[in-house]
């Protein structure tokens, strides 16, 4: 998916069992990757894209992901937008939906207490080995070695968008240029798929996109960094100091 991934389990489980865990988790992931990989001529989402592929010969997998899609582009009022760059990328949804499952997974098969981070995208259950709350940091947007907020919990999906390491490349589907007025935001709530594609949305929509994410129902919270640097987020936000 053209990110690290890292996978913390916390679980006292024998150590056969983790590396098993593990690996499940990875090959779920690379699984992922091949079917909806941008990048690879031979993936899924590619072969739909040409026309190569009808969808109803697609998987389960990508027929349920495009109709999340197709969804979200109506709850954003069509600010998520697969389509946004004229071809079809499922990106801005499918890296916290992978993660999501993979974190799914992991506590059905008897691992709760775990960390999965998909570049950034970041699913905790339970707690550390520890026994300690998960604690998130987010990245500060002008600085990579420093953070702008600290979020602790011990069930959280954080998704963060932003443009600083890509630059402006979330496109405003409605104009069709980069959208531009945040410079980072991030969500944060029960599902790590949703987040994702709600933080790519409000970054297409610019500083409007502030008073939208005000409007996402409980348990929906937020944080956003403006291009001019202003910090804004939920009062309820899970910060620690």
């Amino acid at each position: 998916m053209g990110t690290a991934i890292s996978l913390d389990l916390a679980d006292e489980l024998p150590a056969a069992v983790l590396h098993e865990l593990a690996e499940d988790t990875f090959d779920w992931l690379r699984e992922v990757d091949a079917r909806f990989s941008t990048y690879r001529d031979d993936s899924e989402v590619c072969r739909l894209d040409r026309g190569e592929l009808a969808l109803a010969d697609a998987s389960d997998h990508l027929r349920a992901v495009l109709e999340c899609c197709a969804d979200l582009w109506s709850a954003t009022d069509g600010f998520f937008d697969a389509y946004a760059t004229g071809r079809l990328d499922p990106s801005g949804y499918v890296k916290g939906w992978a993660a999501q499952v993979a974190s799914d997974r992991l506590l059905a098969a008897g691992a709760p207490n775990h960390c999965v981070n998909a570049g950034g995208d970041v699913r905790v259950r339970g707690h550390t080995a520890t026994g300690e709350p998960w604690r998130i940091g987010v990245r500060h947007p002008w600085d990579p070695a420093a953070t702008c907020l600290v979020l602790t919990g011990t069930d959280l999906a954080v998704a963060t968008s932003g443009v600083y390491e890509r630059g402006h490349h979330v496109v405003d589907p409605r104009r069709g240029t980069p959208a531009v007025g945040l410079r980072s935001v991030t969500v944060v709530g029960p599902d790590l798929g949703l987040a994702d594609a709600y933080a790519t949305a409000a970054v297409a929509m610019g500083e409007p996109g502030i008073a939208w994410l005000d409007r996402l129902p409980t348990p929906w919270q937020h944080a956003v960094v403006t291009d001019t640097a202003r910090l804004l987020h939920s009062r309820t936000l899970p910060v620690t100091p």
